[in-house]
């Protein structure tokens, strides 16, 4: 267990010493990456959160609306697509639209080429709120990495996805 970088030593550092005394046959280097990666989203989890209630949104509505403004004009997906997308099923998707569509962020039409098909499209009010709250939402989080240079959020963000891109390869790990 290195102390990285002159780096003090954080609360998995002390997690680790604790089990390296109780443990010491043990390999506890998951939990300097995991473990991170855990507390590190438990803390900011808070604020963006905040973040979507301040524009009247749950973590859910706004993955639901930034879906569809990610899609590009005319800004509409099917259900299956959305409900693939967000990795949920699709009574958790119903639920979500429901209430988009009562807030008036979302509607629902019949497909021009399939009459039997629905799409979900956003409102202007939609994408407005979509663009606002991403737009705060992406403030929020440059501050937060604030504590790291502009090459060492490259050097992480790297890692990161070289990490999931395995993960995805492998089908290790839930969610």
């Amino acid at each position: 267990m290195s102390d990285d970088a002159g780096q003090g030593s954080d609360h998995i550092d002390r997690l680790r010493g604790q089990w390296q005394r109780e443990l010491p046959e043990l390999d506890t280097s998951p939990m300097a990456v995991l473990g991170r990666a855990r507390r590190i989203t438990l803390r900011v989890r808070p604020g963006i959160e905040a973040v979507f209630a301040r524009h009247g949104l749950d973590t859910g509505e706004f993955d639901v609306i930034s879906t569809l403004r990610r899609a590009g004009a005319p800004w509409r997906l099917t259900p299956t697509e959305l409900y693939r997308t967000l990795m949920i099923s699709s009574g958790g998707l119903t639920a979500r639209l429901n209430r988009l569509e009562a807030a008036g962020l979302i509607r629902r039409r019949e497909a021009e080429e399939d009459k039997r098909s629905l799409l979900v499209e956003l409102t202007e009010a939609g994408r407005a709120k979509a663009e606002a709250t991403f737009r705060e939402d992406m403030a929020l989080e440059k501050g937060l990495l604030a504590g790291l240079s502009a090459h060492e959020q490259e050097d992480l963000a790297a890692l990161l996805r070289k990490l999931a891109l395995s993960l995805e390869d492998d089908g290790a790990g839930a969610g």
